[in-house]
């Protein structure tokens, strides 16, 4: 039983779930808006949100926070110059997720998240 347990698996290993929380957030940041997994997007909401709140500070040490997480340039710096900004005043929930469709392939719940 996982009774308070910290985090979804996703059926994955350590460094396979990395992986995966590290390309989602990067196509987020770049595109706004993705469609994944609803427990993929539940994931990802609570690694995406602990990165902006690092990122409204933008400074240095900010700065290698979120690359040290993403390892990808334009995504850090879009993140900490245009996302981040936004959010100063707001003290937490910059993301939305939305359920759209159950996929047909295999009856999977798909989810939209967003920035707010």
């Amino acid at each position: 039983m996982r009774h308070n347990h910290g985090y979804r698996k996703l059926g994955r290993t350590s460094s396979h779930r990395k992986a995966l929380l590290k390309n989602l957030a990067i196509a987020l940041i770049q595109n706004n808006k993705i469609e994944t997994g609803v427990f993929k997007a539940k994931e990802l909401q609570s690694y995406i949100e602990k990165l902006v709140t690092v990122a409204r500070v933008a400074d240095f040490n900010s700065h290698r926070f979120v690359f040290a997480y993403l390892q990808h340039k334009e995504a850090t710096k879009k993140l900490i110059a245009e996302i981040a900004p936004k959010y100063v005043d707001r003290k937490g929930g910059y993301t939305r997720i939305q359920r759209t469709r159950i996929r047909r392939g295999d009856a999977s719940t798909m989810a939209i998240i967003e920035f707010v």
